[in-house]
């Protein structure tokens, strides 16, 4: 061309180029996934499971109605499949329309003050995260001279994880007949993500964060925190352990697997059980390129993806434990599935207080706690402030219950919500060492029942529904977790072992009544006076 110069020439080919990168691998995919729904692959590829095979594509997309749940009510009678007769309803939607289900819980609701949240504090809270999250956003792009066809995010105060937040209330997560919680299910199955980030814990372990916002350290497990395009969060748990594989029996506790699909279950469990202590949780497929590696804005995130000899995109933890490429978890190439568990409000919002169990274990390789040398231990825990004079012993016993059908031996500590004080329930978070050995029942996580010979007697006439045939266990929980993405959740051994743990917990309650007294042992009053002496030492220091 002439008239113009070889270096002028050369620096036009050179921008037109950077131009042509630029709008092939940044632009157009955007406005690709602007213009069609978000698709997930049929069958289930990156699961790699070789005892399930992959759910079918109809299977899989599953419209929202038909999986929602209210909890506190039968849904309607399966139609009989060639007469249109009406069928036996679903197990599951029989325990939930049980008169046990339907029963007013105590202490009554009384107003505003039962409530964790303020709405109108909490939405104002949240607009304002909104608005500091879209400033940072637009600073983050000028920076680095980005284009993007996003939409600053808007908060909708009908969004789910919204209402989720303003639903807690002094009885627990979420009330039985909300149907807030199924939609949360749904969104976070289904969202797009607009963030990815390591948790706060793990920017601790790193030095990179305020640590006034943690309630207690980190361990080991891979975790990363996921902003929805509804500014919903979540916490993914990527899968690390096949379905059929079980702990090795030579594994100490605190160095066991953690399991995604452990914290699927653990939330199912919990609602069954009429608890409502775990965040919803919800199984999910996860392209860990797309939905991970090109939404997160953390240099040290992105600097752990590599590709796998095998073609697989890998990612592993940046911190001083499971920092190697051998404790990757990869993809299949892109996709990997995990659990989301939803975010409960933050500790500006609703702090937490996190306590050490009195029934912590040693965290040694030989050392033992004083509870598991001297069985008249709870005598001393029944004199100390809070558990002589609330109802937070009754609610380390549900606790314990809980884990034992699980097989966590992991509970170190737990957590309250401090605006409901010493008798506010117990948030059953971080439950992926569950369901590790279906073949072995620890008995020891019952010390608490075992040793303290109490439960409620909600608590009890749970379990002993549980155990009948019309209403067992092993099968309300096969027909709850068909509902999720990942299903099969649990393999049959896992189930199997419920209704056998069950029995266990049934039997050890029959023991401490014909040895005490079932007066001495059900607890009807929600609160038990244990001993007048309250100026003993504090445990929850």
């Amino acid at each position: 061309m002439p008239g113009l110069r070889r270096d002028r020439l050369l620096t036009l080919l050179l921008l037109g180029a950077l131009f042509s990168a630029d709008l092939y691998f940044h632009l157009w995919p955007r406005v690709q996934r602007q213009l069609r729904p978000r698709e997930r692959p049929p069958g289930c590829p990156c699961s790699r499971r070789a005892s399930s095979p992959a759910p079918a594509p109809a299977a899989a997309s599953r419209v929202p109605d038909a999986v929602a749940h209210n909890f506190s009510r039968a849904g309607p009678e399966a139609e009989h499949p060639k007469g249109g007769r009406r069928g036996p309803r679903s197990k599951l939607q029989a325990l939930f329309a049980h008169s046990l289900y339907h029963v007013l819980e105590e202490p009554p609701l009384l107003g505003p003050e039962d409530s964790l949240l303020a709405s109108q504090e909490a939405l104002r809270y949240y607009r304002r995260k909104v608005a500091r999250w879209n400033r940072r956003q637009k600073m983050y792009r000028e920076q680095f001279n980005l284009t993007s066809l996003d939409p600053p995010l808007q908060l909708r105060p009908e969004a789910s994880w919204v209402q989720f937040h303003l639903g807690i209330n002094s009885h627990g997560l979420y009330s039985r007949s909300s149907p807030v919680v199924s939609k949360l299910l749904h969104d976070m199955r289904h969202f797009p993500t607009v963030s990815a980030d390591y948790s706060q814990d793990e920017k601790a372990l790193l030095g990179a964060c305020d640590c006034t916002q943690l309630v207690k350290p980190s361990g080991v497990h891979l975790k990363l925190v996921l902003r929805f395009s509804d500014f919903g969060k979540a916490m993914f748990k990527p899968m690390r352990q096949q379905r059929d594989e079980e702990t090795p029996e030579d594994f100490f506790y605190f160095i066991d697997f953690q399991r995604h699909n452990a914290e699927i279950a653990a939330f199912h469990l919990d609602r069954i059980l009429d608890f409502r202590r775990v965040p919803p949780t919800v199984g999910r497929i996860m392209n860990v390129t797309k939905e991970i590696l090109e939404v997160t804005k953390n240099e040290i995130l992105q600097s752990v993806f590599f590709v796998s000899p095998a073609n697989n995109v890998c990612f592993f933890a940046k911190c001083p434990y499971m920092c190697k490429t051998e404790y990757a978890v990869c993809g299949n190439p892109h996709l990997l599935e995990g659990s989301l568990s939803a975010f409960l409000p933050s500790l500006n919002l609703a702090p937490r207080i996190s306590v050490p169990s009195p029934w912590i274990r040693s965290y040694s390789l030989s050392g033992k706690e004083e509870w598991e040398l001297n069985p008249l231990y709870c005598d001393t825990v029944k004199q100390i402030y809070p558990y002589n004079s609330s109802n937070r012993l009754l609610n380390i016993i549900d606790m314990a219950i809980f884990d034992f059908l699980i097989g966590n031996m992991d509970r170190h500590h737990y957590e309250m919500f401090t605006k409901f004080g010493d008798d506010g329930f117990l948030i059953h978070l971080d439950n992926a060492r569950g369901f590790g050995r279906h073949s072995h029942d620890e008995i020891s996580i019952l010390a608490p029942l075992s040793q303290c010979c109490m439960i409620k007697k909600k608590t009890l006439s749970h379990l002993q529904l549980l155990a009948q045939a019309e209403y067992r266990l092993s099968d309300v929980m096969r027909e709850s977790l068909l509902e999720d993405q990942l299903s099969p959740v649990l393999t049959e051994p896992h189930l199997l072992a419920l209704d056998r743990r069950l029995q266990v917990i049934l039997h050890t309650v029959e023991d401490c009544v014909e040895a005490h007294g079932e007066q001495n042992v059900i607890a009807d009053d929600p609160v038990q006076q244990w001993a007048p002496d309250s100026g003993q030492a504090n445990l929850t220091s």
